[in-house]
């Protein structure tokens, strides 16, 4: 073999090597994307103390973006998010949302987190529109944690939006869909202090059939 052949030779070696050596480093990204997306979902909590910070708002729309591709009965995608990050506005769903247990309730049921994501559905679009919604839920609350931020799910939804005062904030927002019911408030924002620890599972909680 002339020199000439035997460097061709070594060239083509050291790309085929190269090319392998990519080809294993992109499995190994793939890998760890997997990791880190099931370590995502098995470490999210509930978190109930946040900074004043308000996240980005390419975050935040990210974030909602997730919960716009939350499995639904028949793709007829029968829940809305309405995200807030106005101050004053989020402030009024506090108040609504904690009159709830009592007109003389001054507690904050949002535990200081400057954004709430509201997750409301069509009672008429889908059959399976409350189900829907909380799947959606589900997808805001694991977006969330995979960005950052603490969240939590914040019940009575449903109540502060049959008042007038809450379809008055719905129709400012320019929502005005009469068949929309509450299905929970996604707040989230920056978690103040330690991030909590996972409570024991309980041992019945999964069964299988093999």
């Amino acid at each position: 073999m002339n020199k000439t052949s035997l460097l061709f030779a070594l060239v083509i070696t050291l790309f085929l090597t190269c090319c392998g050596q990519n080809e294993i480093a992109n499995i190994n990204n793939e890998e760890k994307t997997m990791s880190t997306t099931m370590n995502d979902l098995l470490t999210r909590r509930s978190v109930r103390s946040y900074t004043e910070e308000v996240p980005p708002m390419e975050v935040i729309e990210e974030i909602c973006k997730a919960g716009t591709y939350a499995p639904n009965g028949m793709n007829r995608q029968a829940p809305v998010i309405v995200a807030v990050t106005n101050k004053e506005v989020r402030d009024r769903l506090s108040k609504l949302n904690a009159a709830v247990f009592g007109p003389d309730n001054d507690m904050d049921p949002f535990y200081g987190a400057p954004v709430v994501l509201v997750v409301l559905a069509d009672t008429t679009a889908a059959r399976t529109w409350k189900e829907d919604g909380s799947l959606v839920m589900g997808n805001l609350l694991n977006a969330a944690h995979a960005k950052g931020l603490g969240s939590c799910w914040i019940h009575r939804a449903k109540e502060v939006f049959e008042t007038e005062e809450g379809k008055a904030i719905l129709k400012d927002a320019g929502i005005e869909n009469e068949n929309l019911v509450g299905i929970g408030n996604c707040i989230l924002g920056y978690t103040a202090g330690e991030y909590p620890e996972a409570a024991p599972r309980k041992d019945n909680y999964i069964y299988w059939i093999k």
